[in-house]
């Protein structure tokens, strides 16, 4: 009986030995934050294409209306 007690002893105290030095002696390892480069949007049309599209009937009409006469 004596033995036993004195195992569960031995091993109670060697978990809780394991259980504080779990982590080591070593420093902490710090990594470098991690930066996300967002790749600009692609540059649209500056213009509406409704107005090249009535531009380009103003003009037909234009000329037409001048070819007319």
């Amino acid at each position: 009986m004596r033995l036993t007690t004195t195992l569960a002893a031995a091993a109670a105290i060697a978990v809780s030995g394991v259980a504080a030095n779990a982590g080591g002696m070593s420093p902490e390892v710090m990594e470098a934050p991690v930066v996300i480069v967002e790749e600009p949007a692609p540059a649209g049309s500056s213009i509406n294409s409704t107005y090249v599209i009535i531009g380009v009937l103003a003009a037909l009409l234009i000329a037409a209306a001048v070819n007319a006469d």
